[in-house]
């Protein structure tokens, strides 16, 4: 599948051939601090299947491991972008929420999950509005008011 992507600026921007089938949501307590939300997806992709135009900044996150992964992201408003090994990366993890074509990349698998926020199983029960809070109740695609 082939995918378009940006920041939120606009300042970097990028296109890829992608494997649909990869996609992963990550409960860890990383993904969460890094993402600001209850998880972050990402799509595992070959790094010679992407092409980025401008240059992300860079942080070097060192896990509980030792492990090292550079996170790449927009210096001007923040948006992470993906994360990769430091030297000579094969692969970039592109993190789903930059991505164009999001709402057609479910994830296929969840991991990290004895980190997972215990009140996801119940948010399609929570109510959900179109827009802001003021504005009309809605749905999820394909689901009924209830």
């Amino acid at each position: 599948m082939h995918i378009t992507g940006h920041c939120h600026c606009g300042q970097i921007s990028f296109t890829a051939l992608v494997d649909p089938s990869r996609v992963i949501a990550c409960h860890c307590e990383d993904c969460q601090r890094f993402s600001g939300g209850p998880f972050r997806a990402v799509l595992p992709t070959p790094a010679d299947q992407v092409q980025l135009t401008g240059t992300p900044r860079h942080y070097m996150k060192v896990a509980d491991s030792g492990n090292r992964r550079v996170q790449a992201f927009c210096g001007e408003c923040g948006t992470q972008l993906y994360a990769c090994e430091p030297e000579n990366p094969s692969v970039l993890n592109i993190r789903l929420g930059c991505v164009d074509q999001r709402a057609e990349l479910p994830p296929q698998v969840q991991i990290w999950g004895h980190s997972a926020m215990p009140w996801l199983a119940g948010l399609a029960e929570v109510p959900l509005h179109e827009k802001g809070s003021g504005s009309a109740r809605g749905a999820y695609p394909g689901q009924q008011l209830p």
